[in-house]
């Protein structure tokens, strides 16, 4: 069997790394793509380096957007000549669409896209647009499949990869705690995004949210996990913070060791205070209640608050189908509640727990891994069609 496989992005090269490895235990497969450092260690010999493609937001495309496009049409043609089995295009939509888009027009190579588009939040049109150049979605959560198949495509629920990841044991949280000179203090992870406009605009946030905590609490310790494309901007965001948090830097670090450092850190946390996005879902494997908090700029607060079709953007509401995380969006995304709000979480989680395990429970964990469940959906999906 011949597979192409494009991903964009790191979270995409770990999807693609695990769908191969399932691949690789059912069947005899030859890969073609592009891919990064994962994927290539399954077998991948990547048309042009990954990170070529991994450009975020319209000022950062425009002055590559020539080359992008260069890139497209590659990666289309490459594809038609190759004439594979299938095409799994991996997340970054506006790169792997238009390269679908480009394959079907001149041939009829099936299509998979591995993550749907959360049309269940907001745009839901994107999912008849892609219907147009994808047969076959595969979900990471449990309720896009209704979307995706009202739009005319196959989608199969594959499980969410935050279950195929290891949670630091309480040993490990222990000697977390130990070794950065913690003892029995309570612990407040302090998540500000890994991009540089999050973490510029939440940090002012935050530090007044921690300055009204430890006005109640002088003993708690922050503690800040970051990302190396933001450790230096983070470090010089909390330099005036009431308590100097311990900023944990991945660079120079083994990034095994430095993975296992920041598991340990969430399951050493007491409570965590986190930008809005997929981290919920990691506070939720290491059983860390969260309040969330999150803003944008006004005219994107404008265009996003109009768009939204649900009540809450927190991952672990929207699967546990509850609302026990508390969440802070756009205008409400003030020091004073936000601070009231992590005291009491501090305090008391009420039932955040029961809605973390829920959410662990309802994306997949104690059944097959996600990479062989959504290898065996691509398999199946090539049966079908056979």
């Amino acid at each position: 069997m011949r597979v192409f496989v494009i991903a964009g992005e790191a979270s995409g090269d770990k999807l693609g790394a695990a769908l191969m490895a399932g691949l690789k235990q059912l069947a005899e497969v030859e890969f073609q793509g592009v891919g990064g450092p994962l994927m290539q260690a399954e077998g991948l010999d990547s048309l042009f380096p990954m990170d070529e493609l991994s450009v975020m937001g319209i000022a950062e495309i425009l002055p590559k957007y020539r080359h992008l496009m260069r890139r497209i049409n590659q990666t289309a043609e490459a594809v038609i000549a190759a004439q594979p089995d299938v095409l799994i295009t991996i997340d970054s939509p506006d790169f792997s669409l238009r390269v679908a888009r480009r394959v079907k027009a001149a041939s009829d190579i099936r299509t998979v896209h591995y993550v749907a588009p959360t049309v269940w939040a907001w745009r839901a049109g994107r999912a008849q647009k892609m219907a147009k150049v994808i047969d076959h979605v595969l979900a990471l959560f449990p309720f896009e499949p209704p979307y995706m198949e009202a739009a005319g495509m196959e989608c199969d629920f594959v499980g969410h990869p935050v279950v195929a990841e290891r949670v630091a044991s309480v040993g490990e949280a222990g000697a977390f705690r130990a070794e950065q000179g913690l003892g029995d203090a309570p612990v407040l992870l302090v998540l500000p995004g890994s991009r540089r406009g999050e973490v510029s605009r939440l940090a002012p946030v935050f530090g007044d949210v921690l300055r009204r905590v430890v006005a109640e609490r002088p003993d708690i310790r922050p503690v800040i996990p970051t990302t190396g494309n933001v450790t230096d901007l983070v470090r010089s965001a909390v330099a005036d913070w009431p308590v100097v948090p311990l900023v944990l830097d991945p660079r120079g670090t083994d990034p095994v060791e430095y993975k296992r450092q920041k598991a340990a850190a969430f399951a050493a946390a007491d409570a965590a205070l986190a930008a809005s996005g997929t981290v919920s879902l990691e506070l939720a494997a290491a059983d860390t209640p969260m309040v969330i908090a999150y803003d944008m700029n006004w005219i994107s607060r404008q265009i996003i608050g109009r768009m939204l079709k649900v009540d809450t953007v927190t991952l672990v509401n929207l699967v546990s189908d509850t609302r026990t995380v508390p969440e802070f969006i756009g205008k409400d995304c003030q020091p004073g509640p936000i601070a009231e709000a992590v005291l009491q979480v501090l305090d008391d989680p009420g039932d955040q727990r029961a809605a973390m395990q829920t959410t662990m429970e309802r994306l997949g964990k104690g059944g097959e891994a996600p990479g062989l469940r959504a290898a065996k959906a691509v398999l199946k999906g090539l049966q079908a069609g056979a």
